[in-house]
């Protein structure tokens, strides 16, 4: 993208920030798990709490659409790209502070920081609590913002509080009870941005934690396709069901447009198996939702988050 003379202000305000690295028209496929994705306009990543509020300063007052991207998972970007500004969070988002008190544990961990890590931390370090999070892709963050759950539980039960900022860069604070946690959603107030959440765990045996933890892993292993990039879950489980069932008692386990397979382990995902599209992806979950739909009757919610510019047909779906 080159900067028209309207831009020319943004553009010279955003480079004059500390803590702040711009990359123009970049390309989001390596920033996604799926591995697929178009360019943005401005790729901006922030080091710490002050440069981000002034970043959406700044872009609040040249009313630039910007949306944020942590570890790019539970995300599908077109291959048309992203117009506006894509935010990723960095250094001071990537840290976590642990602190006991008569017995409890109180983690205080960045918005950026890989859900994997943590538990594995977590493990390392005798606290439990989050051992159904093993296996989650993704950073905090997102997964406080879509109450990420495995297992039989979800993040919800060990949050305490979140911190975050506005669209327009000021800081807010929340605490449980003022949060509506339900099926994959915190319902934090629109445009908030997680900065830091602080999670509430409990002290127990390192090794009797790490056991768990490696049970969990052998069964994820034994049910999760591995080999190929994916976003994840891409649909909600309906009410009483597994969309995973639906998809593969609909015989779609193994379909392929292009080069995107829905996955022949778990009816669930959908695989890059090299060079695959947007459209090609996009197209395998329609499929998905029209048979089941047609065959029983369920309508399949994405789970995935839709980012960029889709073709006409799709927009009212996305």
């Amino acid at each position: 993208m080159v900067p028209q003379p309207a831009e020319e202000s943004l553009l010279e305000g955003l480079k004059g920030l500390p803590g702040l690295k711009v990359k123009l028209n970049e390309p989001l496929a390596p920033y996604t798990s799926i591995k697929i994705g178009g360019p943005v306009d401005y790729f901006l990543e922030v080091a710490d709490r002050v440069s981000l509020s002034r970043t959406l300063e700044l872009l609040h007052r040249h009313a630039v659409p910007f949306c944020l991207l942590g570890k790019g998972s539970n995300v599908l970007v077109s291959d048309r790209g992203v117009r506006g500004a894509v935010l990723r969070l960095g250094r001071e988002f990537n840290q976590a502070i642990w602190t006991e008190k008569n017995g409890a544990v109180v983690a205080l961990v960045g918005a950026a920081y890989s859900v994997s890590r943590l538990v594995r931390e977590a493990a390392r370090r005798g606290y439990s609590g989050l051992e159904f999070a093993e296996g989650i892709p993704g950073s905090v963050g997102g997964a406080l913002v879509m109450n990420a759950g495995a297992h039989g539980s979800e993040i919800e039960r060990i949050v305490d509080r979140v911190e975050g900022v506005t669209a327009r860069g000021e800081t807010v604070g929340l605490r449980r009870g003022q949060m509506l946690f339900t099926y994959r959603s915190s319902n934090l107030p629109p445009g908030t941005i997680v900065t830091r959440v602080h999670l509430r765990l409990a002290k127990d045996q390192a090794e009797a934690v790490s056991s768990r933890v490696r049970e969990l892993v052998a069964r994820r292993k034994k049910s999760q396709p591995s080999g190929y990039p994916n976003s994840g879950s891409m649909f909600r489980n309906p009410p009483g069901d597994f969309a995973g069932r639906l998809i593969e008692a609909a015989g779609l386990k193994g379909k392929r447009i292009g080069r995107a397979e829905i996955s022949e382990r778990h009816g669930n995902f959908i695989l890059n198996l090299g060079g695959a599209k947007a459209e090609e992806v996009r197209g395998l979950m329609e499929m998905a939702r029209a048979e089941v739909r047609a065959r029983f009757g369920v309508e399949l919610e994405p789970e995935v988050r839709l980012l960029g510019e889709w073709p006409e047909e799709n927009k009212s779906e996305a």
